[in-house]
């Protein structure tokens, strides 16, 4: 399991960065000691750390450097100061990437997987399919949107995973059953209907309101 180290005083955040990237199973320590983070993070020994810049005692560019002494560890800068500056110096402090506040949680899980990935050749990363913030997981069939998470049944995990692999385009019913049909048994007319009912309530539950869209006389599309 991948270890991730946060660096950020605001606790409310760093609660709710912590909170988010655990729902993806991964395992995360923030520091209590500002002062001197080095011996909280020697004990951890993670696989990447997200920085803030603005920190009580040092800033985050002091840390970075002191980090550079004795680790290459990827590290992400986090501020609200995102401008052009702020992000050429922490490039060039050795700093591997930068997201700015307030944080959206799914770039930053995004660009985590990607660091990771590039860094330690995640070969066991998780393959999701994401659009306009919403991740649909293809091994626990749940789709995660602003921290909320819902499970779906076969049928409507095989309905969202075509939609989503053809979003932009309209997706007919005879598809749609062809896809449910080679995984199980036939299914009827009436039964996408109702399966489609379902995975809509499901994903308005969650804040998805309007994702799936009706085309008359077609069938169904997510839009780009």
């Amino acid at each position: 399991m991948y270890k991730i180290l946060i660096v950020e005083d605001d606790n409310a955040l760093a609660t709710a960065m912590k909170k988010h990237i655990q729902s993806w199973n991964y395992d995360v320590s923030c520091i209590h000691n500002f002062q001197n983070i080095i011996p909280e993070f020697i004990e951890y020994d993670p696989h990447i750390i997200l920085l803030d810049i603005m920190l009580p005692f040092f800033n985050g560019y002091h840390w970075c450097t002191e980090l550079r002494k004795i680790s290459n560890i990827p590290i992400v800068f986090i501020s609200s100061a995102s401008d052009n500056m702020n992000i050429v110096m922490a490039m060039n402090m050795g700093g591997d990437d930068f997201i700015a506040k307030p944080v959206d949680p799914n770039v930053m899980i995004a660009k985590v997987q990607a660091i990771l990935r590039r860094t330690y050749d995640m070969s066991d990363k998780i393959p999701v399919i994401e659009h306009k913030g919403a991740v649909l997981n293809l091994n626990d069939t749940t789709i995660l949107y602003k921290d909320k998470k819902i499970e779906l049944t076969k049928n409507e995990f095989r309905i969202l995973q075509t939609l989503l692999e053809n979003k932009g385009k309209a997706v007919s019913r005879d598809t749609l059953m062809t896809k449910l049909w080679q995984m199980d048994c036939y299914v009827e007319e009436n039964t996408l209907t109702v399966n489609i009912a379902r995975l809509r309530k499901k994903l308005d539950s969650i804040g998805l309101h309007n994702f799936v869209k009706t085309k008359v006389g077609i069938g169904y599309i997510i839009e780009l």
